[in-house]
């Protein structure tokens, strides 16, 4: 739910302003309201302060200055290419380079050869080594031997002349040892730097943050009577107002206290309990709620929950997130992706495992064959067919429906609440048409009412729904325009509710490819180990081990992704929702 603002307005005597400014701060409850972007993000000194701010986030994340990475990067850039360099050099073996350069200066030259193995011949030179079926040889010529020049022309149409070496395997490495020497001075002065300056600079990056915080209130601050005044607005949470007023009674301000109006930009405190408070994350990812709309993290959380546990569709694996969210949360698995999100990642386990026993997989296996598993809970997995279809994907859909009934039903309750009932209209007669309508059409299958009172009952929603949707959806236009906006929507109602309704076939579709794919890595273990298992019990262990970490991984991204699909998109969508508010963030240190 969104936690109730008011709204304060301060003027302020010039004098009085700053020690103003810094009791707000001190107090921690006021979100200052700033001007648009594009009239104070172009000062001179705001922007100095954001450079300033962005030179020292980037200074922490990287760890150290620009020159002491450079000068490491250019010692691991020399250690590999030294390590590559010997490994080129090995083939030659153990060489002298002086002693090269010592036939050089007699009128002898050394070229050095690659070929493939077949193809060598004695007579082009002498054979160093044989790898990975080439052979490496070293030609002595004498340029005033004709009969060997002859032979050269020979091996070049069939070898490729490689670089000489400047050194031997032997001295590369030695260099090799030499660098990584210096590489642990590098990262030895790198620590001796973080440890003298990290603490520093996160005391600097507040400074920083909480001096442009000052420059952003102060440049949306109001200067009336030649500067002698300053006014500026703030909202407050209802929760908060004690605290303040009893700062302003004693401040000698004045000060004036209303509620927000319809234009304002009142800044989104959220209060939820703590089930819904971890999904928070999800809204927040979409966009904020605007003050006048409803908070969708209370909807948004249970759904959420379901839509992962039927993508994931696997009791066991449900267990997997249990341990892992945990571990995470108590700092045993430390993965800064997942850093803060223990608690969510255990819930979702939680759901996954219970929601898996109602879909009857067990690590890959199907619960309804197993010999092991209560027969009572058997009697508990949705199974079989409805109306041909299989079950589970009956229930998929049918969570579509209600999902996206219970979207328009939020939408007409917020709209009533933010324009009136007269301007809801139109979304009220969608609600009474296609959710009055199922209502009745369940209803009456189930208690088997006569067919010609649920005609009757449903001409009579679709006469009012009509009404409401082509002639009253908006008061005082022109009814010719009303229509002709009734049947674009009916349009888009007709086109978009189908697909819609059709894209929560994921939910079972994603459970079911993750269970089959669970099932097909366990055949195959099976398959290894035998009927007389010895050593196959290690490869069994590693295809169960690898196939199913695989299955965890990415089931657990459909799992992730798709839900927030149904959730940013038909949900959204059909409640109405824009999420264009901004959060709630207080003048603080």
């Amino acid at each position: 739910m969104i936690t109730q603002m008011k709204k304060y307005t301060f003027l302020v005597f010039h004098r009085d302003y700053e020690p103003f400014l810094t009791q707000l701060r001190d107090l921690g409850v006021v979100h200052i309201t700033q001007k648009a972007a594009g009239l104070i993000e172009d000062d001179e000194q705001l922007q100095a302060a954001l450079q300033h701010e962005d030179d020292l986030r980037r200074l922490l994340k990287q760890g150290a200055p620009d020159q002491l990475l450079a000068e490491r990067a250019n010692i691991e850039q020399n250690i590999s290419d030294a390590q590559t360099a010997a490994q080129q050099a090995a083939v030659w073996g153990d060489f002298d380079p002086a002693r090269i350069q010592q036939l050089k200066e007699a009128g002898y030259t050394l070229r050095f050869f690659a070929c493939s193995a077949s193809a060598f011949q004695e007579e082009w030179g002498i054979k160093v080594s044989e790898k990975e079926g080439k052979t490496y040889f070293v030609q002595v010529t004498n340029t005033n031997d004709l009969k060997q020049s002859q032979t050269t022309s020979n091996v070049e149409d069939t070898a490729t002349e490689l670089p000489q070496p400047e050194k031997s395997a032997a001295q590369y490495m030695q260099e090799v040892e030499h660098l990584k020497g210096l590489l642990a001075a590098a990262n030895a002065r790198i620590e001796a730097w973080q440890k003298e300056n990290i603490d520093k600079l996160q005391a600097e990056l507040k400074e920083a943050r909480q001096n442009i915080d000052w420059q952003r209130v102060t440049l949306s601050t109001d200067k009336l009577a030649e500067g002698s005044l300053c006014l500026f607005e703030g909202f407050c949470p209802i929760d908060k107002e004690p605290e303040l007023n009893a700062m302003l009674a004693a401040s000698q301000v004045y000060y004036e206290e209303t509620d927000p109006a319809a234009e304002d930009a009142t800044p989104i405190k959220l209060h939820n309990n703590r089930f819904a408070k971890l999904f928070e994350v999800f809204t927040g990812m979409y966009g904020w709620p605007t003050y006048g709309e409803f908070d969708p993290t209370p909807i948004l959380a249970p759904f959420y929950l379901l839509f992962f546990a039927m993508c994931m569709g696997d009791a066991g694996y449900g267990l997997v997130l249990i341990a892992f969210g945990l571990l995470t949360h108590y700092k045993k698995v430390n993965i800064e992706m997942f850093e803060g999100l223990g608690p969510i990642i255990a819930t979702l386990g939680v759901g996954t495992t219970i929601v898996g026993l109602f879909l009857g997989t067990f690590f890959g296996m199907p619960l309804l064959e197993a010999s092991w598993y209560p027969e009572a809970l058997k009697h508990l997995i949705i199974s079989g067919n409805v109306m041909g279809f299989d079950a589970q994907m009956v229930l998929a859909i049918g969570i579509g429906v209600f999902h996206i009934c219970l979207a328009m039903v939020v939408k007409a309750l917020c709209f009533t609440k933010r324009f009136g009932f007269a301007e809801a209209l139109s979304v009220w007669g969608w609600v009474l048409l296609i959710v009055g309508g199922l209502i009745v059409l369940s209803v009456s299958a189930l208690l088997n009412l006569p067919s010609q009172v649920t005609k009757w009952i449903i001409i009579a929603i679709a006469s009012i729904s009509a009404l409401a949707i082509y002639i009253f959806n908006k008061p005082g236009r022109n009814p010719l325009l009303n229509i002709g906006a009734g049947l674009w929507d009916t349009y888009n109602m007709a086109t978009g509710l189908l697909g819609d309704v059709l894209s929560y076939v994921r939910l079972y579709a994603l459970g079911l490819a993750g269970g089959m794919l669970g099932g097909a890595f366990n055949s195959i273990a099976l398959m290894v180990l035998g009927e007389n298992p010895t050593w196959q019990w290690l490869p069994f262990l590693l295809i169960l081990l690898f196939g199913h970490v695989l299955n965890i991984l990415m089931s657990a991204l459909g799992a992730f992704v798709h839900p927030l699909r149904l959730t940013f998109v038909e949900y959204f969508k059909n409640s109405g929702y824009e999420g264009k508010g901004q959060i709630y963030q207080p003048f603080k240190k």
